[in-house]
């Protein structure tokens, strides 16, 4: 048996309400979890952060209070592998929060349809709310004007990583 594909939610639903408590104790936030593989190559793996991000010590407390909790609850009949970690910088917003951690930041949005000929946006992220976002747009040899794009039409966002 397999664990649930990751857009079968109700398996991750259930692994979401029961750690979500536990490392919002530890002061982390649980950002998504994800579950791949089948049998005993089965590996969930549970994204976390906090402000100012995620240390490898933040990983091993979450990996130490979660797994306990998941043998308690059993969600699979089979063994799997626990994985504890930091989403990484340039992962994808998922959820408002996401978007309004990013106010003042530069961030590239892909759209469902194009816009005005564009399928990617970048520009600093000004305002983010349930229905929409807005972004500064700064073309070269251009005036900065912003951008309102409705939530519904992003088919994925992240950060602009300037290393």
């Amino acid at each position: 048996m397999s664990i649930p594909e990751h857009g079968s939610r109700s398996s991750v639903d259930r692994i979401q309400e029961l750690l979500s408590p536990i490392l919002w104790t530890l002061g982390l936030e649980l950002v998504d979890v994800v579950c791949v593989g089948q049998g005993s190559r089965s590996v969930v793996r549970v994204l976390i952060d906090k402000p100012g991000g995620v240390t490898v010590s933040d990983c091993e407390r979450a990996h130490l209070a979660v797994g306990p909790a998941l043998d308690v609850a059993d969600p699979f009949p089979h063994a799997y592998t626990l994985e504890v970690s930091s989403p990484g910088l340039d992962r994808p917003f998922k959820r408002l929060q996401d978007y309004q951690r990013a106010v003042g930041k530069r961030v590239t949005i892909k759209l469902k349809q194009p816009l005005d000929g564009q399928w990617r946006i970048v520009g600093e992220l000004v305002q983010a709310d349930e229905d929409s976002v807005v972004l500064a747009i700064a073309p070269k040899a251009a005036p900065t004007h912003t951008v309102k794009v409705d939530r519904h039409a992003v088919a994925e966002a992240r950060l602009v990583i300037e290393i």
